[in-house]
């Protein structure tokens, strides 16, 4: 695509403009990730501290008979559970950058688990499933975005976000679930 673009402004004779905003962009790109680090450094803090203080144990005592229903076979205090919890408590506070270091922890203690390690056990993929659509309570990183972006009215996404991560995940649990029972 950037070479697209560069022998498109180079057939257009825009090619210092696409020069300029190169350079620019560039920068403002380099600005964004130190930003985003600080907010992914932030809650994966947060979350260790949580998990040290016994909190994610509380919130998975509360998440049992739930969790226990998607992922049947994983055990209650398997650490696997403890890194999906805190992966799905970040990704609900719309940290998804933070949430990506649990979440290849818990795959990781999920395989620990899976039978055959060549494919991907049913709780993996509904692991896996639940991350992509994960319900958005606070969409930090969209809300930051629009911040930056210079939005008149930045929360207006709330509402509409939660609404359309709820149907989302509802929706590929019913179908993990649908397609597991099919194929077992």
């Amino acid at each position: 695509m950037i070479v697209l673009g560069i022998v498109g402004s180079i057939c257009f004779n825009n090619l210092p403009e696409t020069n300029q905003a190169i350079l620019n962009e560039g920068t403002r790109a380099i600005e964004f990730a130190i930003t985003l680090a600080s907010v992914m450094a932030l809650w994966m803090g947060v979350m260790n501290i949580a998990k040290d203080s016994g909190l994610i144990d509380k919130i998975a005592d509360k998440m049992s008979p739930l969790m226990k229903k998607l992922f049947p076979t994983v055990p209650k205090n398997h650490k696997a559970m403890s890194y999906m919890i805190m992966n799905m408590v970040l990704n609900m506070l719309g940290a998804g950058n933070g949430a990506t270091a649990f979440g290849l922890k818990a795959m990781s203690e999920l395989q620990t688990l899976n039978p055959n390690k060549k494919k991907a056990s049913p709780d993996m993929i509904m692991f896996l499933v639940i991350n992509i659509s994960s319900i958005q309570l606070i969409p930090f990183t969209m809300l930051k975005i629009r911040i930056d972006a210079g939005s008149a009215n930045p929360n207006s996404i709330i509402l509409t976000t939660l609404f359309a991560t709820i149907i989302s995940t509802i929706v590929g649990v019913i179908s993990c679930k649908l397609l597991q029972r099919r194929y077992r």
